[in-house]
């Protein structure tokens, strides 16, 4: 298992997390952004540049996923793409998405993209707790509990 990173709108609390399980078990961490982040040295954790562009790093992403390797994002249409190549999904909140979820999802996604072009004002996500990163780190050990040892 490898873990992919959509690093761009990742949230420095889940980096921290990630960066720690990364040490703790030796799976490979690449964070793939189109701007260059900060990451600490280890053996363990890598960052990829990607040139800027629409879904460039979301194309790099599934480029490099196999089947068993987990994706760290919040963009749905990349995690379906993921999932669809037999890959493992977790949202920055901790939220496991599969194939059997993915569908509604999007379904919704796209619904709040057509009322946005309508206008109406939806309003973001909320901010990031102490309680999302907890389950985020909750999920995250699940996972790689069930990780096969290298």
């Amino acid at each position: 298992m490898n873990i992919w990173v959509d690093a761009d709108a990742c949230p420095g609390a889940i980096k921290e997390v990630l960066f720690r399980a990364a040490n703790r078990t030796g799976i490979l961490l690449t964070l793939i952004a189109n701007q260059h982040i900060r990451v600490p040295q280890s053996k363990n954790i890598r960052m990829m540049q990607v040139p800027s562009g629409f879904d460039v790093a979301d194309n790099e992403i599934v480029k490099r996923t196999e089947a068993g390797d987990l994706i760290i994002t919040s963009d749905l249409p990349l995690a379906a793409e993921v999932i669809e190549k037999e890959g493992l999904v977790l949202s920055p909140r901790g939220e496991r998405l599969t194939k059997d979820n993915i569908g509604p999802r999007l379904n919704m996604r796209d619904f709040m993209e057509t009322m946005r072009a309508s206008g109406v004002n939806s309003g973001g996500p909320p901010a990031m707790t102490k309680s999302d990163v907890k389950a985020f780190a909750d999920q995250l050990d699940r996972l790689l509990a069930k990780a096969p040892k290298n």
